[in-house]
Order: C-alpha cells, then structure tokens, then sequence
C-alpha cells in the first residue's frame, strides 16, 4: 500500500525551517520526500493549506490499564499523538506479583484507574507488554520500569530503607526488567513506596540503568518548598550513577515558591555544563492532576491502602495527620499547603455514592458533607479506599511560556483518563500549537514541533521515529494550522480538539476528515539502546 500526501507545509521536526513538498509513504514507512514524486500511489491525501508534521511523542502518559480495557485510546489520537511512554511516577502495572495484586490496585488505582476487566497475572514486564501484544494497540507504546514495584517486589510497601541483600535484589529486577525491553527508570518521589527510599538507592538502580543507556524518569522529591533540594538530589544521582536524566512535567508550585524558578534553571543548566544529560516534559496548563492521596504525610501510607485506612478511622492518629498537614513536614510536598481547599477539585471516584463530588473543590465538598475540610478528605478516601483523583491549581501563565522556551522542554500531557480528566488529556499538543504559536506567538511553529517529536524521540532513543525521514516509520499529524485548537475546560474537559486533520501511524490511517478509524496499527516499542 502506496500513500502519497502531496500539497503540505512539511515540517519535519528537527526544527529546521519548513517547506512545500510531498511525501511518500510505502507500507509502514517513509519511502521518499521531495518537492515533487512522480508516481502512481493507492491513496492520495490533498495536505493543501495543512502542515505535514511528525507523530507526536506523549513523553508522560498514563494510558497504562485504560488500554488494555479499551486498546483504542482516542483521546490520544485525536490529538496527534502516535506514540506514548507508559510505566510513569514510579507506580504502574508491572512487575506485579501475585501476592501484592490487591494492594497494589488500590494504591495505584487514583493515579491509572483500576478494572475487574483485565487480567492481573502477567507478573512481570515481559508478561504486561505481551498483555499489549496480545490485545493490540492503536498506538506505539514504550514502557519505563516502575521503581515502586520493583520495590514492593523485593521489600514490600513498608517505610523504610532496603537491607543490603534487598538492594541487590532490587538491582536484579530492574535488570530483568529492563533486559525484556523496558527503555528506563521511573520514580515519583512523592508517591508510595517510592518516597521511601533515600538517594543512595536511586544512585544503585540508576547505575543499573546507565548499563543499558536507558533513562531515569523522575518526579523529583518536592516541586514546592524543597525544590531547590530536591533538584541537587536528582542531579547528584545524575553525577554518581552516569544516567541520563529526565524530569517529569517540571514545575514549580505555590506562590511563595515562584521566585525559585530561576535558580532551579540554573542548577539543571549548569548541571548539563558538567556533561549530565538533562531534559524534562511539561505540560500546557497551570494545574496538575494526580490521586487525592498525595495530600496525607507519606507515613500515613506506610504499608499500603489497608493500613492507611485504618489510620484514618483512628481518631487519635487522624489530630496528628492534621497536625502534620497545618504545621507541615520538612521536605515533603504539602499539597494543601500552596494548591489550598479551593484549588483541588475531584476529578474521579469509584463508587456511585460519591459520584457528584466529582467537579467540585474541597471547600465545596465540605460544605456539601457539614464537615471540616480535612474530615471530608479523609473520609472520602476511606470511602473510596484511596481511588480518588484530583486537579490542583499551583502556577500562573508565565511560567508556562518560560518553561515552554527552555532548549530542555519537550510537550507531554501527564493525561489521566477516566472520571472528569484534566483537560490535558484531551488537548495538550493542540493547545501548543494553537495557544504559544498561532495566537501568542511564543515559539515558531518549527521549535513547537521539534518539541513534540524529534527532541523526545532522541532523549529516550527513538531511533526512527520523530522525524520525517527517509527510512523512518510513518508516523505524521496532518492539520490546518489557522483551525487548531484545543477545546476541553476544567469544567468540560472531556472534548476533542478541532483542526487535526490526519493521524497516520506506521503507515496507516487512523483518523481522517473527523472519522476515527478503530485499528490496532501500533506497536510495543521494546528498548533501542540494547543493541546500539
């Protein structure tokens, strides 16, 4: 099958200037680009008036159990984007023994959703990406190795620091793990059991990770007060270990913590000056989305969601889990703290009694239940047994532009699906493109795409995706750049943008003229660095 895309403005995502031309798509991959092809294709797309870009590459995505449910995925596609890294913040499906199964489904529940619908027995990494073999796929998929589950494979969810023979058990499953094709590391040091751990454990598995040239993914230890700490840990790992390093969806939260942004820069830039390789993904929006749990001290989750919940039923310990949170923890992010009541809205739940809290802020809901907003907290996570999702507002605009503008950012959408989302699962590259380059003019559109596609393709090793090349696969976004744009809300956030136009994805067409077509056309990327 022969595909020729004549009449387009193609950019070709290495961020040089575009240009008018055609491209030639033979079977899965790109066969020619040329101002002009002679030849007799099956299918002719007319890309006049549209730009011709690469697919775009979801750095931080959280489709992890929701496309094994539904292996579609068209909020993703319906944004252009063609392929995804799963296995993020350090909690995601696998490896998963059997005796954590439960417990783990709770604990990861308010972050990637949980289903009675799937099969939990794949134990390992091997086993989830044959579970994506098996069902397919619309789009290409890649898999960073979670650092929680390796270390609840190897010492449970308990709080505290790993013996020496579990370290080294720790450093086997994440070489095992990383041997079937995982492309690195994640961690997410504010979630559990990941928060457990000290620096010198993620110097040891990082050290693993530099083995095969893979990637340590991280959601560093504070994005608020302890920023400015948090960041020379991430980068001494960097220094001890050799690792390539990749900050998710960087930020900096609260008011009283804006003023660290520029320091926090210059750490990272002078750390990229000592040969460290740093990049980091952000997305477009000035509030995150994570799982309500976040706003518990971590001790509170000492031995996973049971034991969680039995703290929260003990009125003596709930007085010192709202000691904690008013007087706050050195080092520990307190989400109450610089996103207050009003800025945390629900987003999901799992039980119908409590499906109207969704949309609504805790000062809402406290006033909705005649309790204190801490009380409704606590009891909502008891009545959800953790499951809760929520948005939580902590930057201004700004900030945004500044990070957009940084030569280390590439786009990501962080998309949680499910529930009431943010809306950044629905329209993050949209809103980019429409948002920063069209109305704004913050970047050209060039700079906008490479973000998007080669300059995450080379930092987790992509070798021939990301660019519109010769030889590469077939992976292109066809849109009208005077139409784009994102259209989902906090309010309304379940929307699909306008002015996308065509997704091809290994040569084949998922979506055109506003029709999706269900095709499993994906592929699970196993790690390139092994054998380069």
């Amino acid at each position: 099958m022969k595909i020729l895309i004549k009449n387009g403005y193609i950019v070709d995502g290495s961020g040089s200037k575009g240009f008018n031309g055609m491209i030639l798509i033979n079977e899965e991959v790109i066969e020619k680009i040329a101002i002009s092809i002679d030849c007799d294709p099956d299918i002719i797309i007319d890309a006049k008036k549209c730009v011709v870009t690469p697919g775009f590459i979801d750095t931080h995505s959280h489709s992890d159990l929701q496309i094994l449910v539904n292996p579609y995925n068209e909020a993703k596609i319906r944004q252009g984007i063609t392929t995804e890294i799963l296995g993020q913040d350090g909690i995601s499906m696998a490896p998963l023994p059997s005796e954590y199964i439960m417990d783990w489904r709770k604990n990861l529940a308010g972050l990637d959703g949980d289903s009675n619908n799937i099969n939990w027995n794949y134990e390992t990494t091997e086993g989830y990406l044959n579970l994506l073999k098996k069902t397919g796929v619309s789009q290409n998929q890649s898999y960073l190795v979670p650092h929680g589950n390796i270390r609840m494979e190897a010492m449970g969810l308990d709080n505290r620091l790993p013996r020496d023979i579990e370290l080294q058990k720790m450093k086997d499953i994440l070489r095992r793990e990383l041997k079937t094709g995982a492309i690195g590391l994640s961690t997410g040091l504010i979630y559990i059991p990941c928060a457990y751990a000290d620096t010198n454990e993620l110097i040891e598995l990082c050290k693993i990770v530099k083995e095969s040239n893979g990637v340590f993914v991280v959601h560093q230890r504070s994005e608020a007060d302890s920023i400015v700490s948090s960041t020379k840990e991430i980068i001494e790992i960097g220094k001890k270990s050799g690792v390539k390093i990749h900050f998710s969806h960087f930020k900096v939260c609260g008011k009283k913590n804006w003023d660290k942004i520029g320091e926090v820069l210059s750490l990272i830039e002078n750390a990229k000056n000592e040969g460290i390789e740093i990049s980091f993904d952000q997305y477009p929006y000035v509030a995150g989305s994570t799982m309500l749990g976040v706003v518990l001290p971590p001790w509170v989750h000492d031995g996973g969601t049971n034991k969680l919940i039995e703290r929260l039923r003990d009125s003596k310990i709930r007085e010192k889990i709202k000691n904690d949170i008013e007087i706050g923890i050195p080092g520990w992010d307190n989400f109450i703290d610089f996103a207050g009541f009003e800025g945390i809205f629900i987003t999901s739940v799992t039980t119908s009694q409590n499906e109207d809290l969704i949309g609504k802020n805790i000062v809402e809901i406290s006033r909705i239940k005649s309790k204190d907003p801490l009380d409704a907290i606590f009891d909502l996570l008891i009545e959800e047994e953790n499951a809760v999702g929520m948005v939580d507002f902590y930057g201004k605009e700004e900030h945004i532009v500044r990070f957009l503008n940084h030569p280390f950012q590439n786009v990501c959408t962080d998309g949680l699906l499910g529930g009431k989302p943010h809306p950044r699962a629905y329209g993050s590259f949209p809103r980019v493109i429409s948002k920063y380059v069209r109305e704004e003019k913050e970047l050209s559109l060039e700079n906008a795409i490479n973000k998007m596609t080669y300059k995450p393709a080379k930092v987790f090793g992509f070798l021939d995706r990301g660019y519109l090349k010769e030889g590469n696969f077939a992976d292109i976004v066809i849109f009208d750049l005077e139409k784009i744009r994102d259209k989902g809300t906090y309010e309304d956030p379940i929307q699909y943008p306008e002015g996308i136009n065509t997704v091809i994805i290994n040569g084949k067409i998922v979506f055109e003229n506003g029709v999706y077509n269900k095709i499993l056309v994906g592929k699970v990327i196993s790690s390139y660095w092994k054998n380069n």
